[in-house]
């Protein structure tokens, strides 16, 4: 007959010394007798200090146990406990052995924890061991299965959820070993940041499942492409980062030209064939002060210079190259500074009315008095106010200051009594619901006759949004002001809706005024858009005129006004102030070279 194993002793010594929950034993007497290292691990506590002090030192006894709270400071348990419990193990009427049960919160940046502290006598042990040990082992499987979650929550903390591959935080976390081989002389560390090619349209036309498909299948080629040792994490979107030790730069650039090779292939994705391609940056680490954030920038910083140059390649990073963004955030803040500490200029271009070829306005043409660089033209710096949200106070400015000038020049009388001021309203100020009010704010300010007001819209901008766009003219011209479409036969508007808006003007773009006389596809242009002007009851400006040939053709074709180098170039407000008086005087101005 086979006799059937009993059950494993129970090994309490083993249980209690090697538990991750912190435990203390008591005689009788509520003095300790022993201590597990747990316990002296969260108390910060050495063994002398407990063995053969009162258990009454460190917290209540007895039935206050139940509803102290205390006791935990004055374990020293570090971090703020939230919760604290307690959960009978056994009783005999008398006496009780307790499970004390506490929250804690974590150091910054840690996963949360959970301190177990377990009490009893050494005569509670010998009268429910079995039930202690059972409490015990309870009390071990809840620790472990927390350990676990912790586990997988500090796994998950540092996972790209979607390829599997280290996030940002993970690939930070797998760092140190590189960092530690490349101070041993082991080799040369690089980073190569990798950014797919048109990414943005897969995930347009084929929907972002798609996008995301596309995601894991490059994170499984990369993986074993990159080397055994390499580390590839997925930054963000489409941007992937491989780290290594190399043993130089060529062999880092080789790597980074076997990666685009791999990533060329076909890929398979909802059924259909893609093709892709990507940008790679590469940075060698250079001084040992340097950060991993430092090189991963640089790297990015290569990767964006792979992308203008064309797409499809890799760059090696350059010492002297500069970060794009960076330079982008300082003239950000230099204009904002130019803006706010009065570096912005106003020069002032003509507008002659080509039958009498007496002036019948200006446009206002701002710049930017640049710290280091000299005057700006607008070229250089509007781009980046509309993109910011600068243009919102530096349109303001420019409005204000013009509508300031012209007061001065009809108080002056500088052959300007009914000078036209023209301003130019970007995309982005034609989409501001705080325009009107704007434009109005500054009406009232200089007591400006609104009919002398000139606003330029882009045709390009009038399109963006028509229905928009004519909502914000209607309320323009309810103002007073005049309405002008400039650059007009580049965009592509329609007929119908330049007859729906409530325009003055038309400006003829100068690159077909420069044809005039020579091509006679440009004079076909032009007199269209003369045409075109006059039939819907409005004048045609040409701009960009510079020759007295352009003006001759101009003339004989009806056109009502021009501006450009011919008559003048843009000028400062007392350069233009002579050049007024001269013109109402029927004098040829001299108009000397100024930034246009």
């Amino acid at each position: 007959m086979t006799s059937v194993p009993g059950p494993e002793p129970v090994d309490f010594e083993a249980l209690f010394h090697q538990a991750p929950c912190g435990y203390l034993v008591t005689d009788d007497g509520g003095r300790i007798t022993a201590v597990n290292g747990t316990f002296l691990h969260w108390s910060g506590y050495s063994l002398p200090d407990l063995v053969g002090s009162a258990i009454q030192s460190l917290m209540p006894v007895g039935d206050q146990i139940l509803y102290s709270t205390h006791c935990i400071p004055q374990l020293g348990i570090a971090g703020a406990v939230s919760e604290v419990a307690v959960e009978i193990i056994c009783a005999d009427g008398s006496r009780r052995a307790a499970l004390l049960s506490a929250s804690r919160s974590p150091a910054s940046g840690q996963q949360p924890a959970t301190v177990r502290i377990i009490i009893f006598s050494a005569h509670e042990r010998r009268m429910y061991e079995k039930e202690l040990v059972s409490a015990l082992r309870n009390a071990e499987e809840s620790e472990a299965r927390r350990a676990e979650a912790e586990h997988e929550l500090q796994r998950l903390a540092l996972q790209d959820h979607l390829t599997g591959l280290p996030n940002r935080a993970g690939l930070k976390a797998k760092l140190d070993g590189f960092l530690a081989a490349r101070r041993a002389g082991q080799g040369t560390l690089a980073a190569l940041c990798i950014d797919l090619d048109h990414f943005k349209a897969v995930n347009d036309s084929l929907g972002h499942a798609a996008g995301d498909e596309l995601l894991v299948a490059v994170a499984r080629r990369l993986v074993p492409a990159a080397g055994k040792q390499a580390t590839v994490a997925r930054l963000s979107g489409d941007e992937f980062i491989v780290v290594d030790i190399f043993a130089g730069t060529d062999e880092a650039t080789a790597r980074a030209a076997r990666l685009l090779d791999v990533l060329r292939a076909p890929m398979l994705i909802e059924g259909l064939e893609i093709v892709t391609s990507a940008s790679i940056g590469v940075a060698v680490a250079g001084e040992d002060g340097e950060t991993m954030d430092d090189l991963v920038r640089r790297a990015d910083i290569a990767m964006y210079r792979a992308k203008s140059l064309g797409r499809s390649r890799w760059e090696l990073h350059q010492p002297a190259e500069s970060d794009p963004t960076a330079d982008r955030l300082r003239a950000l803040a230099e204009l904002r500074h130019g803006i706010s500490d009065g570096a912005l200029r106003l020069h002032y271009q003509p507008r002659v009315d080509l039958r009498t070829g007496l002036a019948v306005g200006v446009e206002a043409l701002v710049r930017w008095q640049h710290p280091s660089r000299g005057l700006l033209a607008p070229s250089e710096f509007i781009g980046m106010a509309e993109e910011s949200g600068l243009v919102r106070p530096l349109g303001a400015w420019v409005l204000e200051e013009t509508l300031r000038q012209a007061e001065d020049w009809r108080i002056e009388d500088a052959g300007g009594s009914r000078l036209e001021v023209a301003v130019n309203l970007s995309a982005r100020q034609l989409n501001d619901p705080g325009l009107v009010p704007m434009v109005e704010h500054a009406l009232r300010l200089r007591r400006t006759d609104p009919s002398l007001l000139v606003l330029e819209i882009t045709e390009t901008a009038l399109m963006d949004d028509p229905g928009g766009a004519l909502d914000q003219l209607m309320a323009l011209k309810d103002l007073g002001v005049s309405l002008a479409v400039d650059d007009f036969g580049v965009g592509y508007s329609s007929l119908t809706y330049l007859k729906k808006f409530p325009i003055d003007e038309l400006k003829i773009d100068q690159s077909f005024i420069m044809g005039l006389g020579t091509d006679t596809g440009d004079a076909a242009i032009v007199t269209s858009c003369i045409d075109l002007a006059h039939a819907v009851g409005i004048r045609a400006v040409a701009e960009g005129v510079e020759t007295p040939g352009q003006v001759q053709v101009l003339r004989a074709m009806g056109c009502d006004y021009a501006q450009g180098y011919h008559f003048a170039r843009p000028l400062p407000a007392p350069l233009l102030r002579e050049w007024l008086k001269a013109n109402s005087q029927g004098q040829r101005p001299d108009s000397s070279p100024v930034l246009s």
